[in-house]
């Protein structure tokens, strides 16, 4: 593991990340000159007390103007977001808000970090990904001095996101009903692998997810043993319906000044996305099978290999594009009564299957795809993660943003951005992700602590 935690928690580790101390929306690829972190001044603090009445943030609605890119222009920039995160589902939920233009604080202990630090070369890619245009921020929250400065944290956030474990954050004190004590506009946000009910108490991982949703039975091939998304899917589904529904609990919290527990389920949330699945079972009384990557409703529909004994996806999907997959192909088939409607093509699949299989082992993967691309009909590459990560479409939209990899070998990588677009606002620079605590003395300055009871909660292991 990083260790970081060896720094005074006031310290700057100048040589990890570009400077954030610009203006909002600066350059993240740029100066890695960060010898001084310490945000604009702010009223003079000494110990951990609780806050005046009066909130801090009056600068923009940000606990620490300045050290974060996105703070201006941005629909969430007066949003203040606190993760208590590890691995994916909380971290990717505070990340989408990010880059929204929402200023994340991301709390972690200040030994062990998020579970996946260093753990491995997919825990630390992981890492590098989602956590991206965070603030890093350690606390030691079984401590009593440490629940009190998250307190002072809690004062000034409008987002709380975590996904611990079911009951853990009870445990630790840092519960809904404890915070919403502490700051009752609080919108708090729970990431758990079900929602209250018969399951909620056990352990759930994104495959748990999978399995129970019925994703697993679907994917794969028939005959085979199920197989879980190359992804995490179940995490990544859970965090879209927890950042969108963060933002509708915060728009009703302006509206009436009164905060929230908004509570996303892993196994939910997957069954959401298999819901024509669901349908489709009750309607027709009838059970999927694992489908590769064809599907039921359309032929020829699949992968195929190519000459240069890679594959490549077809899925012509209408009539007039099945006429035009034969042309660009010089397949002369498209009259021929067993394949000239839909009908027929699903009624003879595993025939048009075998044709269209050997049709495409006579051309090259480019030649296919450009003359099936130049007739309109959907192909597409197989990629590997290699071939995507230098897609020309990608580098010309700029799709994906280079950051410096706090977690293992270090250097630098190019991982995705925010894909949507809005003709009202920027997308915001991608910034590296924190190493271990390393903007606590930053922040805590910003709440008005001084630098000496900083050293001094450091020195107790508080942060």
């Amino acid at each position: 593991m990083t260790n970081d935690t060896t720094l005074p928690a006031n310290s700057v580790s100048a040589d990890r990340r570009p400077a954030r101390n610009g203006p909002a929306g600066a350059d993240s690829t740029g100066s890695d000159d960060r010898t001084d972190r310490r945000p604009p001044e702010g009223p003079p603090r000494s110990g951990s007390r609780a806050l005046d009445d009066d909130r801090l943030r009056a600068d923009g609605g940000r606990v620490a103007p300045g050290l974060l890119p996105g703070g201006e222009g941005r629909p969430l920039s007066d949003v203040t977001v606190l993760e208590l995160g590890h691995i994916i589902a909380g971290p990717f939920c505070s990340m989408v808000l990010a880059d929204l233009g929402a200023e994340v604080i991301k709390v972690e202990h200040p030994e062990l970090g998020d579970a996946v630090r260093d753990s491995s070369p997919i825990g630390n890619s992981s890492f590098n990904y989602v956590n991206r245009n965070k603030l890093g921020v350690a606390l030691d929250l079984k401590s009593e001095e440490g629940r009190a400065v998250f307190h002072d944290l809690v004062e000034e956030a409008d987002v709380l996101v975590e996904n611990f474990a079911a009951g853990t954050a009870d445990r630790l004190g840092v519960g809904y009903d404890d915070l919403a004590g502490v700051n009752d506009e609080l919108v708090y946000c729970s990431i758990k692998g079900f929602n209250p009910g018969p399951y909620e108490s056990f352990p759930a991982l994104d495959p748990v997810a999978e399995a129970l949703s019925g994703v697993m039975s679907v994917t794969g091939h028939p005959g085979e043993p199920p197989v879980r998304s190359g992804t995490s899917l179940s995490d990544m589904a859970a965090s879209l319906y927890a950042a969108v529904t963060v933002l509708g609990a915060v728009r009703q919290r302006d509206a009436t000044g009164e905060g929230q527990h908004v509570t996303v389920p892993l196994f939910e949330s997957t069954v959401a996305l298999m819901g024509y699945w669901l349908a489709y079972t009750q309607a027709y009384d009838d059970v999927p099978e694992p489908m590769g990557a064809s599907h039921p409703g359309w032929a020829p529909y699949d992968v195929f290999e190519s000459a240069d004994d890679e594959w490549v996806f077809v899925g012509p999907s209408s009539d007039r594009q099945w006429r035009r997959f034969c042309d660009a192909l010089d397949l002369d088939v498209a009259a021929d009564d067993r394949f000239a409607e839909l009908a027929d093509r699903l009624d003879n699949r595993e025939e048009l299957h075998e044709i269209v299989a050997a049709t495409c082992a006579e051309f090259g993967t480019d030649e296919i795809v450009a003359r099936l691309q130049d007739a309109g009909v959907p192909v597409a590459p197989v990629n590997d993660t290699e071939d995507v990560c230098g897609d020309p479409h990608l580098r010309a939209t700029e799709a994906l943003a280079e950051v410096r990899a706090t977690e293992g070998e270090g250097g630098r990588v190019r991982t995705p951005r925010f894909p949507a677009r809005a003709s009202g606002f920027d997308r915001v620079e991608s910034s590296d992700p924190p190493a271990l605590g390393e903007d606590t003395g930053a922040v805590l300055e910003a709440l008005g602590y001084d630098r000496e009871e900083i050293d001094r909660l450091h020195e107790e292991g508080v942060v």
